[in-house]
């Protein structure tokens, strides 16, 4: 008499359709992290304070969209921070020393981000050179130009409209900023691209293994230029946001959010070797930063050793993504 094979397939099934520990990992420590700081504080789980978790993680949630794109391919930009910099500079300036209209200036100041996207592609694919080589570059360039152009001073005075994203509304209890919901809708955007579109499907081919996707047909020096170019754009959006929030452009804004970036997308679970991630992920690994920063603050844990905690949750990251990776060899 045969043994029936149904429950057997349902429950491969089943398995099948669970999420992975990569996948699940950064929910499941975002939601210790909460229960942990709940405990620890009683003002954490406040409307406001929670708020502010959003509001203080918006303008490193945005730069870690264009950082897991370049980190999907395989690649790492370490310019993001300072080119959200020159180009919160470049939109304050025009706007107010130049009296350009807000509006031009900000296109402006994403405009000059863009460039230096441009241009990381171009040293990259055109010239060979390692991604880290060339945006440690230009990471030195953009603060050089940042601190040139703005003669190490910060523009205030700065007109509604360029403020606008800094402003609140209330959900609720709650307050939130019209920032947090323009983050939000680009992190939905770019999950639908990733998941849902040819050129998100090609991005993580090339990204998983550059050979096959060459043998594929495709271009890895097109997809790699519109990447970074992209990013770039990205952080000149995240620059917009950064000046809404704070009211100034600061020439000495964007010095940790390059490696606060690539912690987020480490803690989201994407692959710093390639192909292997998500964009939700990356969300989470930004909030896990965020929660952390705050929590630690309303117990009165020094800066020092918040910056100590969060270089040991990338080492751990990094190391359980390169046992993860040896294990399905």
């Amino acid at each position: 008499m045969s043994t029936p094979t149904v429950p057997a397939q349902s429950h491969r099934r089943f398995a099948d359709h669970m999420p992975t520990l990569a996948e699940a990992g950064p929910l499941i420590a975002l939601v210790l992290a909460c229960i942990f700081f709940i405990s620890q504080s009683s003002r954490f789980l406040s409307f406001q304070n929670l708020s502010l978790i959003l509001q203080q993680t918006m303008v490193v949630a945005v730069i870690a969209i264009g950082q897991t794109l370049i980190v999907l391919t395989g690649g790492i930009d370490l310019s993001c921070g300072m080119v959200m910099a020159f180009g919160s500079i470049v939109m304050t300036k025009f706007a107010v020393v130049m009296g350009v209209p807000p509006a031009i200036a900000i296109l402006c100041g994403v405009g000059a981000s863009t460039l230096f996207g441009l241009l990381n592609g171009v040293l990259i694919t055109r010239i060979k050179l390692p991604a880290f080589i060339v945006t440690l570059g230009t990471l030195n360039i953009a603060f050089a130009a940042t601190q040139i152009y703005s003669n190490a001073e910060s523009v205030s005075n700065l007109p509604d409209a360029i403020m606008f994203f800094g402003s609140t509304f209330s959900v609720g209890p709650a307050t939130v900023t019209y920032g947090t919901v323009l983050a939000l809708l680009m992190y939905l955007a770019t999950w639908f691209v990733l998941r849902d579109t040819v050129p998100g499907r090609h991005l993580y081919a090339l990204g998983n293994n550059p050979e096959a996707a060459r043998l594929m047909g495709l271009s890895a020096q097109r997809i790699l230029i519109t990447v970074y170019t992209l990013s770039g754009a990205i952080y000149g959006i995240a620059a917009l946001l950064s000046v809404a929030r704070t009211g100034v452009g600061d020439p000495q804004a964007g010095q940790t959010e390059n490696l606060d970036s690539i912690t987020a997308v480490v803690l989201g679970g994407t692959s710093l070797f390639g192909g292997r991630g998500s964009i939700a992920g990356t969300l989470l690994g930004a909030l896990i930063v965020g929660v952390f920063r705050n929590g630690l603050t309303l117990m009165g844990v020094s800066s020092v050793y918040q910056v100590l905690i969060t270089g040991i949750l990338v080492i751990l990251a990094v190391a359980a993504d390169k046992l993860s990776r040896r294990g399905a060899r």
